[in-house]
């Protein structure tokens, strides 16, 4: 007897042969994917290092190697006619940070009101060196009451990993020290600005 599916996991995009050829295409540049889509219908999901504009690209050929729809939140004003399409095929939702709903009671919202959803964002908020990571992402696991999946970009090893998923605890100055101690500067494509 099969075993009963609670929910349908992870909101999923492509075809086994898409993500193949995404994974084949990887490989010519000496890049892998390594680990598993965890199976959760809604989390967040965290890449780091981020340290280089690289990292965008590194990000959408993973999306799909993975096979996952991931979404991320952009300013609207970048959705405008001919990118708006191409942002939103990529993943991208526009969000008016003039709204009196500020962008953390945004992201919970759209949790709560979809059966699947996987947001993607960077802990760190900028390329540039900073010595602490934005909170928003673990406010917005804690409010929607989901997961975060860590995902690293190691250019040392030219491997993109899916880590352990991580519960977020309520403590959020300990759990954010926890995350990122399962980063390395050595995994950065510029380990002089991760801190």
């Amino acid at each position: 007897m099969s075993e009963l599916r609670l929910h349908p996991g992870p909101p999923r995009r492509g075809t086994p042969a898409s993500r193949a050829a995404t994974r084949r295409l990887l490989s010519l540049f000496g890049w892998a994917l390594e680990g598993e889509l965890p199976d959760e219908p809604k989390f967040v999901l965290i890449v780091a290092p981020h340290t280089s504009n690289w990292d965008f690209f590194l990000c959408i050929f993973a999306m799909f190697g993975y096979g996952i729809r991931l979404s991320w939140l952009g300013k609207h004003t970048i959705f405008f006619w001919p990118a708006a399409p191409i942002l939103s095929w990529l993943g991208g939702e526009p969000i008016d940070r003039r709204a009196t709903l500020g962008t953390v009671d945004d992201a919970i919202g759209r949790f709560h009101s979809r059966a699947q959803w996987v947001m993607g964002l960077s802990p760190e908020g900028t390329r540039k060196r900073t010595t602490e990571w934005k909170s928003g992402f673990y406010r917005i696991a804690v409010g929607a009451g989901v997961p975060i999946q860590p995902v690293s970009l190691d250019y040392g090893r030219k491997r993109i990993t899916i880590m352990p998923m991580f519960r977020p605890t309520g403590a959020l100055d300990q759990d954010i020290a926890k995350l990122r101690a399962t980063f390395s500067k050595e995994m950065a494509r510029h380990p002089e600005n991760f801190g």
